[in-house]
């Protein structure tokens, strides 16, 4: 569990890293993440890969790691309630701007996301009825 643990922070380092270094708008922990799942499916192509924290979830792979720390997940968001109830007095003075501002947020997500199914739909519809 310790050296899978170790390849998943190793693999979250080196993406933090390769953001930093390079200057990609993006969080280095989702380069990690893509650096990891592109370790697993070469893993499963090659199987001179299949070995030390890379082998398969017969109970010390990166899969039985990921789903302990996955139980836990929830552990993850005491640090942000306590900031949250830090900053009840920002939220007490604002908090009609919040609360209009989280409205918006989910009304333009909602309709980007349905924007996005329709054109995703349409797309497929076209491209299924030329084959």
């Amino acid at each position: 569990m310790i050296a899978s643990l170790s390849l998943i922070l190793l693999c979250q380092l080196a993406g933090e890293a390769l953001v930093r270094g390079i200057g990609v708008p993006m969080p280095g922990p989702v380069i990690g993440l893509m650096l990891l799942l592109l370790l697993l499916l070469l893993r499963d192509r090659f199987a001179v890969l299949a070995r030390g924290p890379l082998r398969g979830d017969e109970g010390g792979g990166v899969e039985s790691t990921s789903r302990g720390l996955l139980a836990h997940l929830s552990l993850l968001f005491v640090p942000a309630g306590v900031g949250v109830v830090q900053k009840l007095d920002l939220i007490v003075d604002h908090g009609i701007a919040f609360l209009g501002v989280l409205a918006i947020s989910v009304l333009v997500t909602l309709l980007v996301t349905v924007a996005t199914f329709i054109v995703a739909s349409r797309l497929m519809t076209r491209g299924g009825g030329e084959s």
